[in-house]
């Protein structure tokens, strides 16, 4: 008989998050997957300016239905002191306090880090911020495509003749991670101590961190990495082949061994691998134009699947280069039981589940809140009567 699954280990923490966009959004609700009541504050009038990005999903923002699932919408126009009365009473209640609006804008409604920690000791803050509260910067505008560009992604993303982001909101998935793993150690340490945290993460910072290899390689060796494209710049070969179908197949020989056994099971030719020319990583490299014609005069003769399935006889890492589409119906993902099915204001979705997998418990899936659709029973949780909420509303505040 099965043990009984364990209670996921979030439950009891509650989180606020004053959030919009992608960062503070996936740190929250990454939280609330592993079990966390996530209260998300919006704007009465359109909410999550995420809401809007497009209507992809069912008339629903496919950004929005990504990031704010297990989320409890709750609407408050924050310049009213009404409504700022109401997140007073709801902080009170919470263990995690996220924001990331512009810089400044809590301290002046009164729900800066260093006021709420005063009032709330064990209270954990986790601000999120382009590039921090201090410094020249500090009060720029940061979207995730200009953090990508300052942070010198860009540099080192792209072709030889153009520099490219990213594909994905790079800079903004960094740093909810981020926040997201400091806010699980400030939940740790709080259980040893009882103290709450101040915590700061700047999107910069984050991407910086994440570049620091191409930035520590640049200053000691005094060359900078070659943009080279989806081919390695000193690997031969390792990158993007075409095949005879259209589609193309990503691969990678990372020594000797592999590049004797790609000859000879992949390329059909087993004398390149003793071949003076091409013995070693150096040479193929300095060689790279010429060793791209002896591979496309093989892999333009076969489909990406036959080309695969040599790969794999001989041992040598590889990849499909898939489109989204293809990782809709991707076989590893359906083998696994990777998908679920969330609810969400325009009616349901599949959803993957998150990449981290318990033994005793799964993630949480609930569904994706309607603009303010939590509102009049968390009000009523912290003590508003029926006429309150009602004037509440009359005003604007809620």
């Amino acid at each position: 008989m099965n043990p009984s699954p364990q209670r996921r280990p979030l439950e009891g923490i509650t989180v606020v998050s004053i959030e919009q966009a992608v960062a503070a959004p996936f740190a929250a609700r990454q939280l609330g997957d592993l079990g966390a009541r996530v209260i998300k504050l919006e704007r009465p009038d359109g909410g999550d300016f995420a809401r809007a990005y497009d209507k992809a999903v069912d008339g629903q923002s496919a950004y929005f239905v990504w990031l704010n699932r297990n989320k409890e919408s709750l609407s408050l126009d924050l310049k009213q002191p009404a409504a700022r009365e109401a997140l007073h009473r709801l902080v009170e209640r919470a263990d995690v306090f996220i924001q990331n609006l512009a810089p400044g804008a809590v301290d002046r409604l009164g729900f800066g880090a260093a006021t709420l920690r005063a009032k709330h000791p064990r209270l954990i803050t986790c601000d999120i911020s382009g590039y921090g509260t201090e410094g020249p910067y500090a009060d720029k505008k940061a979207y995730d495509l200009l953090i990508q560009s300052e942070s010198g992604v860009l540099s080192v993303t792209g072709t030889a003749d153009t520099p490219c982001k990213v594909g994905v909101s790079i800079a903004d998935i960094a740093t909810g991670m981020h926040a997201y793993s400091a806010i699980l150690a400030a939940l740790y340490r709080r259980e040893r101590d009882g103290t709450g945290a101040q915590i700061e993460v700047p999107m910069f910072d984050c991407l910086v961190e994440w570049n620091s290899h191409p930035v520590y390689y640049t200053h000691y060796s005094g060359n900078a990495p070659k943009r080279s494209g989806p081919d390695h710049a000193t690997i031969v070969p390792y990158g993007k082949f075409d095949c005879a179908d259209g589609r193309s197949v990503m691969l990678g020989v990372q020594n000797e061994r592999e590049w004797a056994a790609f000859c000879d099971k992949v390329l059909g030719r087993p004398e390149l691998a003793r071949d003076e020319r091409y013995d070693s990583n150096t040479k193929r490299t300095g060689r790279r134009a010429e060793m791209m014609e002896v591979f496309q005069s093989v892999f333009s003769t076969i489909t990406a699947a036959e080309l695969v399935q040599r790969l794999d006889a001989a041992g040598i890492a590889n990849g499909r280069l898939n489109t989204p589409a293809d990782v809709w119906e991707h076989p590893q993902l359906e083998a696994r039981d990777r998908w679920r099915t969330v609810d969400h204001p325009g009616g349901t979705m599949r959803a993957v589940l998150p990449p981290a997998v318990f033994d005793d418990f799964e993630a949480a899936m609930a569904p994706v809140p309607a603009l303010a659709e939590h509102t009049d029973r968390i009000l009523a949780e912290l003590g508003y009567g029926a006429e309150s909420i009602r004037s509440l509303h009359e005003s604007g505040a809620a």
